[in-house]
């Protein structure tokens, strides 16, 4: 069983692309009839998302857990290390919270290492001919949160689950309309890279375009 997770829209964007792209994902899922995928968008509240990753985390006990979220200024789909035990921003979330310098965990580790196959995925979105890259550091805002809660749940219950985080870039679609220069991708390129990611979790191969 694969968990994977988007978040919903926040701050001035119209969309979240990682909510767009669980949505398609889990929608292709129900028409293969495929079982072992589990999703969910979780709330872009530090609090609600944290509660809701747990539950979700307890109550199916995955082999996998793959959250994504996005990051505008990703220069393709970025592969996240490492979860730091810090919640820092002056961006608020949807609750209106606020977090500077705040730990996540008081006595928990400092940062925790993903434990998806990182190389693995990279290797495989690459031949896919997506841009994709490994990055050392997934922020301090909700994404970060979760990604440390989901690995600091996995180690707390002893679950022997592989768990980490992707994020995405912005819509093509978005950075069109807002007339902008950042980089972006389609979201049907981004629904094939995250799939891709699946099916190497799965041991499954993946097509080359």
């Amino acid at each position: 069983m694969i968990l994977l997770t988007g978040f919903e829209r926040f701050s001035d964007l119209d969309c979240n692309p990682s909510e767009l792209i669980v949505q398609c994902i889990a929608e292709r899922a129900h028409e293969r009839g495929e079982t072992d995928l589990v999703t969910e968008v979780l709330p872009m509240e530090y609090g609600r998302a944290e509660n809701r990753i747990r539950m979700l985390i307890r109550e199916f006990k995955p082999q996998a857990i793959v959250g994504l979220g996005v990051a505008a200024g990703a220069q393709g789909i970025r592969l996240e290390r490492v979860a730091l035990n810090l919640d820092d921003s002056d961006e608020p979330d949807n609750s209106g919270e606020i977090a500077r310098g705040r730990l996540i965990q008081a006595k928990g580790l400092t940062a925790y290492w993903s434990t998806l196959p990182l190389p693995r995925m990279l290797d495989a979105l690459r031949k896919l001919g997506i841009p994709a890259f490994i990055s050392n550091h997934a922020g301090t805002f909700v994404c970060n949160h979760i990604f440390y809660v989901a690995r600091h749940e996995v180690a707390r219950l002893h679950i022997r689950a592989r768990c980490g985080f992707i994020h995405v870039p912005l819509r093509l679609e978005d950075v069109k309309r807002a007339r902008g220069s950042e980089f972006s991708l389609p979201l049907p390129v981004m629904v094939e890279g995250i799939e891709c990611c699946l099916n190497v979790l799965r041991d499954r191969p993946t097509a080359v375009r």
